[in-house]
């Protein structure tokens, strides 16, 4: 093995979870259950192994410490504040999921609205800001948002999941145009059934978001 005259801090990966559900914006936590910070609320999060790629890391601690399996993931950014960690020099890669619907969590695991995040572990705070943001600006001008919804949907769920992740209210007429704009949402030639409300139209995506399984 080489030898390198440098310091070698460790790597570890913490993924945000985020869902829209009941038009609330919500992240998932768990509780710590280990030094330091035991029975703090914390990101899902753990080492990289030496062997592993960033992505494998997200998608293995998603799935032993969150209970979580299906998602849109994509990174968001690297924390390096020297005294983030109080066990040694510690980087964060982090990486944002989103999954739609009320999936099986493990027992561990919380879901949070993004208005009232308990106080966490580390830096996780810092971290779970930095997400809200990239999340509410990548709204404007990606797909993203259609992770948060099935893969046929109504435009007023549409509507109401874009509200809820930006917090505020949208025109209808407006985002119904902006949606249609690039004609990758299609109607499905069906409508709703049930329910209190008159039926609606259901759309689809012609390139449904990119999903890890």
């Amino acid at each position: 093995m080489v030898e390198y005259p440098f310091p070698r801090p460790a790597v570890t990966v913490d993924t945000i979870v985020f869902r829209v559900t009941d038009a609330v914006l919500e992240v998932l936590l768990i509780r710590r259950d280990a030094s330091p910070f035991a029975g703090s609320w914390a990101l899902p999060g753990g080492f990289v192994h030496e062997d592993e790629p960033l992505e494998a890391t997200a998608a293995r601690v998603l799935g032993e410490k969150a209970g979580v399996t299906t998602y849109h993931l994509e990174q968001l950014g690297t924390f390096g504040a020297p005294d983030r960690d109080p066990r040694d020099r510690v980087i964060s890669v982090a990486y944002f999921a989103i999954i739609n619907g009320d999936p099986a969590v493990d027992k561990n695991a919380e879901w949070f609205s993004v208005d009232d995040v308990p106080p966490t572990a580390f830096d996780h705070d810092h971290i779970i800001a930095t997400a809200i943001q990239r999340l509410r600006s990548k709204l404007t001008y990606t797909r993203i948002g259609f992770a948060f919804v099935p893969d046929v949907f109504t435009l007023p769920q549409l509507q109401r999941t874009w509200e809820a992740v930006l917090k505020a209210p949208l025109d209808k007429r407006n985002f119904r145009k902006m949606v249609m704009a690039d004609g990758q949402v299609i109607a499905t030639g069906e409508k709703t059934r049930g329910g209190a409300h008159p039926p609606a139209m259901l759309y689809r995506t012609i390139q449904p978001i990119r999903e890890t399984q």
